[in-house]
């Protein structure tokens, strides 16, 4: 494993808390102080970081991060310790005691055995556990991989096979299930394995790049310079060329080994995190981190670089008040139980895919994507879609990647962006969410839930997921609207394998083990969960805008990773429905908008022609706004187009909108009385025929459709208004055949009185 950092080292100095960067770790980390402590191990099998001492070991959990959760603990023996892990049933724990031994324990019983080498000729260089059906542990060594099945009756293991190779050294990651053999001169040659619930498979040989030196050396390729990263569910590795200053990327095939092009590395010494699929490549001599979004074509970071930050440690101020205590952040020290903590120090060791050990400090940091930061940071470009883009894909902070993606959208509107830069903006929001409307996700949004570590994840094919229908979702999203509204009004308006087929998107990932270090060591296990096996189909310096202030290969089968430990949150998609559009960015845009409405009546016209494309149903209200911008500003004949043309689509709300803004305008109101009518919304049709004074006219209406919902005194007292006494005489005499009972109702005595009086009158 790679990640040890420089030996540069810079003194104690505290940005403040208007500091500004994309990534942070949080105060308090989780700290793993044991007395006789013998050293580190991270087992990420289990995700758990163990300290052995003479006669012990020490574990915490790491998954979900807790700074206070407590340690548990199991008796071991005296004896060196190279490597510790325990097995994915928690069961047995494994000592590497030297390289040619192997020591097991049985938690329950405390029985003991020990697992040699064959041939002196060998040497063991590592282990880790599996929940390969074939075997339970293997054995790597310099000679091959040897596969050993437990027998639980004899507590021993038994030799299942042996794969011969020449190994100078490896790399496991637990996410993956991938291991990679390091062979040659220049190790550069690999060998790889994936040992997955599905079995065993073989990758290709491959070669890895390396630049040559002016010189004649041949540079030596090391542990430190290999990543496996899991991103978006494709398993990669991540080469450091320190020759060629490139970070190589390569993705795995069931075929094939595939170099996915370079990203350019401006530090000596780098490591590697990934955060909710997004790879942070640290810069370690500079002491800064680049982002990368490997989902997009391009290899242009997200953002700028920018510092690591400290959050949330509270220290003392004596020049202030009583409390005197302050929140700060810092980007290159603080004092962490009386330990200097300082970033990128040389006893800090990177865990893929979000941990740091401080072993100085005997403390474990998780990383952090700030989304706000890099958003406000990235807004400053004009890329403003590819923002977008990228928050729609984040998974960890849904919720606040929508808020994002709802404040970037309302800002460029209201700074009258382009409108074609707008409708890109409305194409990715109402694409996304017509994607996980069919894939799912926006319900499993809706109704988060968590996977045990032992469930086996279940993936169907495109073909078998089943589109969720309008109304389904709607209800769905009723049940979480208040709580989002709440963040929204507070967040947002405030601040003014198998080898991979689908592009599923797992975030979980580990990193390939370091074989040397003094004080820690760390190894890797495997997931609980099973890789499935499918096919794939084949940014300058520029001024700050308002909303930085607002917001602060080839067609194969690919490798694929499973990660079931998902964090349980409220939400998990950060698509963005139609309603919501409604309400937190066109009803509020059209309150603070003022003057002539062309620019917003355009933007909801590409927002509609997206939602149209997508086959996306939209808020009626929606339809209703924009007849009652066009009819402020009398535009009745492009609103006249918009209705017949179907841009405007039919529905009861937009139907009473038209009749309200028609009162000025009779064409406007006949349309939608029109629209009443073809949406067979009889009553209303004749109750508005009515009170326009049409009464013979609904009455004939009301005859052919049946309409008996409509009370006969508002016909009587229509025809009454118009003082015709054969109007009214028609109207009695309709309701009198046609209503039982009728004539001995008080509305007929009434204005059968009436019509008698008219009567006399004319005859006088």
């Amino acid at each position: 494993m790679s990640g040890k950092a420089s030996s540069s080292q810079s003194s104690v100095g505290l940005s403040g808390p208007g500091g500004l960067s994309h990534v942070y770790i949080q105060y308090p980390p989780l700290q793993c102080e044991i007395s006789g402590s013998r050293g580190l191990f991270y087992d990420d099998g289990n995700k758990l970081l163990l300290s052995p001492t003479l006669d012990q070991v020490f574990s915490w959990k790491t998954m979900p991060f807790s700074p206070l959760v407590a340690p548990t603990s199991d008796t071991i023996s005296e004896g060196p310790i190279l490597s510790i892990r325990y097995s994915l049933d928690a069961k047995l724990i494994a000592i590497q005691r030297s390289n040619r031994e192997i020591q097991f324990w049985h938690r329950e019983t405390g029985e003991t055995f020990s697992q040699s080498c064959r041939s002196e000729s060998e040497s063991i260089l590592g282990f880790f556990w599996t929940d390969c059906p074939l075997c339970d542990i293997v054995f790597v060594k310099t000679s091959g991989l040897d596969l050993f099945a437990y027998n639980s009756e004899s507590k021993s293991l038994h030799l299942v096979e042996t794969r011969k190779l020449n190994v100078c050294w490896y790399a496991y990651t637990h996410e993956s299930r991938l291991v990679l053999l390091a062979s040659g001169m220049q190790c550069k040659t690999f060998n790889g394995f994936q040992l997955s619930s599905a079995g065993i498979i073989r990758l290709p040989r491959f070669e890895m790049a390396m630049a040559k030196p002016e010189a004649n050396s041949k540079p030596v390729l090391a542990a430190e310079d290999i990543y496996i990263i899991t991103v978006y569910g494709r398993i990669y590795c991540l080469q450091v060329d320190r020759v060629a200053m490139l970070l190589h990327s390569y993705r795995f095939y069931r075929d094939a080994v595939v170099q996915q092009g370079s990203l350019p590395i401006y530090s000596s010494r780098i490591a590697v995190s990934v955060v909710d699929n997004v790879l942070l490549v640290h810069q370690v001599d500079a002491k800064v981190i680049i982002l990368y979004d490997i989902f997009a074509d391009s290899r242009a970071p997200i953002s700028a670089p920018l510092p690591l930050l400290l959050r949330g440690l509270r220290r003392f101020n004596s020049s202030a008040s009583r409390s005197g205590r302050e929140d700060i952040e810092s980007s290159e020290a603080n004092v962490v139980s009386g330990n200097e903590t300082i970033t990128y120090g040389d006893e800090w060791i990177f865990l893929v895919p979000d941990l740091i050990c401080d072993v100085a400090s005997k403390c474990l940091w998780k990383i952090h994507l700030d989304l706000e930061a890099s958003s406000a940071i990235a807004a400053s470009s004009s890329e403003m879609p590819s923002v977008l883009e990228f928050l729609q894909r984040r998974k960890l902070e849904a919720n606040k990647a929508k808020q994002l993606c709802l404040a970037i959208v309302r800002t460029i509107i209201l700074e009258h962006r382009p409108v074609p830069m707008v409708a890109r903006a409305m194409d990715i929001l109402v694409t996304n969410y017509s994607h996980s409307i069919k894939t799912g996700s926006y319900l499993k949004g809706i109704k988060s839930e968590k996977t045990s570590p032992s469930t086996v994840p279940h993936v169907s094919s495109p073909s078998a997921v089943a589109e969720v229908t309008a109304s389904r979702v709607g209800a769905l999203e009723k049940s979480v609207q208040h709580e989002f509204a709440a963040g929204v009004d507070s967040e947002l308006f405030n601040r003014s394998s198998t080898l991979l087929s689908s592009d599923s998107e797992d975030n979980a990932i580990s990193e390939p083990q370091k074989t040397n270090s003094s004080d820690i060591h760390f190894f890797y296990g495997k997931v609980d969960g099973e890789n499935l096996m499918g096919a794939e189909t084949s940014s300058t310096d520029v001024q700050p805008t308002s909303l930085q202030h607002q917001l602060l290969g080839p067609s194969n089968n690919a490798l694929n990773a499973n990660a079931p430990e998902q964090q349980e949150a409220q939400l998990t998609s950060p698509a963005i429905s139609p309603d919501q559009m409604y309400s937190f960015i066109f009803a509020p845009i059209e309150e603070e908008m003022v003057g002539d409405p062309s620019y917003l009546v355009a933007i909801i016209i590409e927002f509609l022609h997206s939602a149209n494309s997508e086959k996306v149903k939209v808020h009626p209200n929606l339809y209703v706004l924009t007849i009652q911008l066009l009819a402020r500003y009398e535009r009745y004949a492009e609103l006249g187009l918009y209705v017949i043309n179907k841009i405007v689509e039919p529905s009861k709300e937009v139907a009473l909108q038209l009749l309200e803004s028609g009162r000025q305008n009779i064409q406007t109101r006949k349309l939608g009385l029109d629209m009443l009518r073809q949406l067979s919304l009889h009553h209303d049709y004749v109750l508005f025929l009515v009170q326009d004074g049409y009464y013979l006219e609904a009455l004939r209406y009301a005859r052919k459709y049946k309409v008996n919902t409509v009370r006969p005194s508002l016909f009587l007292e229509a025809a009454f208004a118009s003082n015709d006494s054969q109007h009214l005489a028609a109207v009695l005499r309709f309701f009198s055949d046609f209503i039982p009972g009728f004539q001995s109702t008080s509305d007929h005595n009434t204005y059968y009185r009436i019509l008698n009086e008219m009567n006399s009158s004319i005859a006088a």
